[in-house]
């Protein structure tokens, strides 16, 4: 049986919720059946490959004083830093560390659930030392079965936990409501548009599996600030973000990585075999999160696009400039980010080089072929761009230059798949999902 698809909202969303609401959202392959925008935000959209334009790529492995790299000693120790540098100050913003204050409390510490083919843990994860501030509800499930601790799939989710599994011993949660600025029950409706997962493969098969709500640390719209954690890290005095502060995918990437604290100190799991998942802007998430936390094995990211695994220097679908639009979604990015929305060809970073800081650890890139809003070939490309680090790293990149059709995939260190159809996951995906991470993360069987 495969795992069910979380169906995810359309690329053209205000906010997940939001969308719902209004009645505007797609999910998964029948995005397709939408004829992608012509104009988004007052900005002509570009669809046609004979107007991409040229374009020069930054060489990841060329130093800022023009000196090539040569060993991986030189990519680690400095050109590595360098890149991680730009994309820090002038894409996502600079995140804080793991907070002083962090501690877990742990409201289920093993619970028999779906038919006794696994034990289901809560966890809270507090943040802060005010009991005010936001705190991460981490659901996690592991083979009743296992013998010893189990490599995770750990999946960032649009909605509640408790709508992410089906499973009534989950405790109930809330979700933020962009229309009221406050946190709900997950809406019957929006349960129905939010699938659970299935997640019995990945347990036969020798995973766990881990999810939060992305909105437990940051609400995924620009009047949430001050409900999110980046509000209380502002500094004495401060009251509006600086131009290197983060943005809420550098908050949800952060999330992630205090989840991945929780996971090292849980028997249960092999912390050092954590995989992360995310679609859509949390595809764009776990991206980011792998670049900046080495501690994460693998990353599968899901139609990604612009400001994710897409190039910014290729001129098709979203762009930088329809990412920042003020009407859009400036606030899940460093304020100086916009800066480059007119000029994408001086950009010092792009999406080739977001993917060689996750280097040398494995990625899938999951598109799907009608999703010309997040350009397919343009992840592809970029993938193909960062296969020289892979290759200086000793690792297995993509090994073409070909952009291959639909549902041929490439699983190598550097992993790629198209499934027939748009934005999104389709049930078929997931078995990609496992191939990739048997072959990576080899779970005990």
């Amino acid at each position: 049986m495969p795992l069910k698809t979380i169906l995810l909202l359309t690329i053209f969303s205000i906010s997940p919720l939001a969308s719902w609401a209004q009645g505007a959202s797609t999910a998964g392959h029948k995005a397709a059946a939408q004829p992608p925008p012509a104009i988004v935000a007052g900005i002509p959209v570009n669809y046609d490959e004979a107007k991409v334009g040229t374009y020069t790529l930054t060489n990841p492995l060329v130093l800022n004083n023009g000196e090539p790299v040569r060993s991986a000693k030189t990519w680690f120790k400095e050109r590595r830093p360098q890149i991680l540098k730009i994309f820090e100050t002038q894409q996502f913003g600079r995140a804080p560390g793991r907070p002083a204050d962090e501690w877990f409390e742990i409201t289920d510490k093993g619970t028999p659930a779906l038919g006794g083919q696994a034990l289901r843990k809560q966890i809270t994860i507090h943040l802060l030392k005010d009991p005010a501030a936001p705190v991460i509800h981490l659901l996690l499930y592991t083979p009743t079965a296992a013998k010893k601790p189990v490599p995770v799939f750990f999946s960032i989710s649009f909605t509640a936990v408790s709508s992410a599994v089906d499973d009534p011993g989950i405790t109930p949660e809330t979700i933020w409501s962009p229309k009221t600025n406050t946190r709900i029950p997950v809406p019957a409706a929006m349960s129905r548009f939010f699938r659970p997962t299935n997640i019995l493969p990945l347990l036969n098969a020798g995973f766990g599996y881990a999810t939060y709500y992305y909105g437990d640390v940051d609400p995924d719209y620009a009047a949430g600030f001050s409900h999110g954690i980046r509000a209380w890290r502002l500094k004495p005095g401060q009251t509006v973000r600086g131009p290197e502060d983060w943005g809420s995918i550098a908050a949800w990437a952060w999330g992630m990585s205090r989840v991945e604290d929780y996971l090292e100190t849980d028997p249960s799991v092999d912390a050092n075999r954590v995989a992360i998942h995310g679609v859509s802007r949390l595809g764009k998430t776990v991206l980011w999160a792998g670049a900046s936390d080495p501690r994460f094995a693998a990353v599968i990211a899901s139609c990604s696009g612009e400001g994710g695994a897409d190039l910014s220097h290729r001129n098709y679908g979203e762009t930088i400039a329809l990412l920042t639009a003020p009407t859009r979604f400036p606030y899940q990015f460093a304020v100086n980010y916009a800066k480059w929305a007119g000029f994408p060809d001086r950009a010092p970073m792009d999406a080739n080089m977001l993917i060689a800081l996750i280097a040398p650890r494995p990625l899938l890139l999951q598109t799907g072929s009608t999703d010309y809003w997040s350009d397919p070939k343009g992840e592809f490309l970029a993938e193909v761009a960062a296969g020289p680090v892979y290759r200086l790293l000793g690792k297995d990149p993509l090994d073409t230059t070909v952009w291959p059709a639909a549902k041929q995939p490439i699983l190598h260190d550097l992993s790629y798949y198209m499934h027939e159809g748009g934005h999104g996951m389709v049930p078929s995906d997931w078995n990609i999902y496992l191939d990739f991470l048997k072959m990576h993360l080899q779970p005990h069987q």
